[in-house]
């Protein structure tokens, strides 16, 4: 997920108000301006326009004549930015996957709000006290190239430390980018604990290419055959997938054991003294409409995050097929939220990163 943050810059239309965002901080002209800013994690907003925030922000507009400025980068960046400002809070509504989202809530920075519609999104996808809630349910995964790879992708994480492998794996930084993080979860969950977990990430080392804040930018590297295998997460790499026919979602297994993975969402939270609380509210509430719910799997490639929507398209019935038999675990996102540094750091010395 990137680090290199994306200018904030009108979704649909463009508007000058670059001053105004800096100048505004909660005051009443500002709480009457017509936009709403979005701190978001990558993934919902397509390459050419046709991802779902593409999609969803456009119909918002439409709507309540409120433009949506949009700022994108890794999960733990935006955290991060939101942090720096918090004296002069630009960002209305954030979306991050957990444990950034809770990481968020920690350091102060939500305010609660359930949006309507929150009532028909699982308690365990929504904060208990409001503060945050899904609004597109997803999976942690990795892919790999279809293409170079023709016996189909590596089933186990044991067989990613083959010397065939070096130079060609390659994963995002965690406690930068959400998915990045996601890798050690998993690991930890597969190997039974931090110890084990860290063993094999250290040898896997060898092979690895290097850091990337970016998750999204691995998928164009696999496609292409720069590397063979790297991390993602479903919903992200099944709409990269229509323009990159070379990709291929893929749940590593621990040898022996069945391929496993657990739903990483995109959580969004109302932010603590928004300069556009009330526009942060509308956008919050517009995202679990059933309209908009309705166009998650079918232009989002991802999964509802209302338990009610049962959808019927096509790539609806592609992504129930992709997660059949990988089973499912929930992580303890309170012990993750608590001990998030403790593990990152494991990483950083494992792999000397």
């Amino acid at each position: 997920m990137h680090r290199n943050l994306k200018p904030i810059a009108a979704v649909t239309g463009s508007l000058a108000l670059a001053a105004s965002l800096t100048a505004c901080g909660g005051s009443s002209a500002a709480a009457d301006e017509k936009i709403v800013t979005v701190y978001s994690a990558d993934g919902l907003k397509g390459e050419s326009g046709d991802g779902w925030y593409d999609q969803v922000f456009k119909d918002f507009e439409k709507k309540t004549g409120i433009k949506v400025k949009y700022v994108e980068g890794g999960s733990g960046e935006m955290v991060q930015r939101a942090v720096r400002e918090k004296s002069n809070t630009q960002a209305d509504v954030m979306v991050t996957l957990p444990p950034f989202i809770q990481q968020a809530d920690a350091k102060g920075l939500l305010q609660a709000y359930e949006p309507k519609g929150a009532d028909l999104v699982g308690a365990g996808n929504k904060a208990a006290d409001g503060k945050w809630t899904s609004v597109v349910n997803n999976y942690f995964g990795f892919i790999y190239n279809k293409k170079e790879l023709k016996e189909g992708a590596p089933k186990t994480w044991e067989q990613l430390l083959d010397p065939s492998y070096k130079d060609k794996l390659q994963y995002s930084t965690p406690g930068v980018a959400g998915d990045g993080t996601a890798v050690v979860i998993k690991a930890m969950h597969d190997f039974g604990g931090k110890e084990p977990a860290m063993a094999y990430l250290k040898k896997l080392q060898a092979n690895n290419v290097g850091p990337s804040s970016s998750t999204s930018k691995l998928a164009p590297k696999v496609d292409k055959g720069e590397i063979l295998v790297a991390n993602g997460d479903v919903q992200m790499n099944f709409a990269q997938s229509k323009s990159m026919p070379n990709l291929g979602i893929w749940f590593p297994a621990k040898d022996g054991s069945k391929p496993t993975t657990f739903a990483l969402p995109y959580a969004a939270g109302l932010v603590n003294k928004a300069p556009h609380t009330e526009n942060g509210k509308k956008l919050l509430d517009f995202m679990l409409t059933e309209g908009a719910q309705r166009q998650v799997s079918e232009i989002g490639g991802g999964f509802p995050a209302r338990t009610d929507i049962k959808p019927t398209d096509a790539n609806a019935t592609e992504l129930a097929k992709l997660i059949k038999g990988v089973e499912v675990f929930e992580p303890d996102w309170k012990d993750v939220g608590t001990n998030l540094d403790d593990y990152i750091d494991a990483w950083k010395s494992a792999t000397g990163s």
